[in-house]
């Protein structure tokens, strides 16, 4: 490595050396001149960028808050509303379920074997009417 080696200059330490040097001043002032504009227009960018994303994160926890608020009053009713829920299912109904439920089950077992006996001889291959190319028997 060489002892003098190249570094990038910022834009305050180009301007600084832009004014000591006057040989290459001109140039050096104008760049550092240039690229502190550049530098201060993007950081006001950044700055105004980041204030416009905290507005629309303050707007987006005021939706939020109110959306809570909403589904906790809904859930408020719902909870006073359980009691004569519990009492409306507590009241005795007529049973003639477990005899439906019975015969559906049987329906659906009864379906279940009938599909499945089919599938399995479907499953097995049909003999061919040809005799076998190679003998069957292994020789002594």
């Amino acid at each position: 490595m060489s002892a003098t080696a190249k570094t990038r200059l910022t834009p305050r330490e180009r301007l600084r050396r832009g004014l000591t040097y006057t040989a290459v001043g001109p140039v050096d002032i104008t760049r550092g001149t240039l690229a502190l504009g550049l530098h201060g227009a993007q950081s006001a960018g950044g700055a105004i960028r980041e204030r416009y994303r905290k507005g629309r994160l303050a707007d987006q926890l005021k939706e939020a808050q109110e959306t809570i608020a909403q589904e906790l009053s809904a859930a408020q009713e719902v909870v006073a509303s359980l009691p004569e829920a519990f009492q409306e299912a507590r009241r005795p109904t007529r049973r003639r379920r477990p005899l439906l439920l019975i015969g559906v089950g049987a329906a659906v077992l009864t379906g279940g074997a009938v599909a499945f006996s089919i599938i399995r001889r479907s499953m097995q291959p049909e003999p061919s009417p040809r005799p076998p190319s190679v003998e069957v028997a292994p020789k002594p």
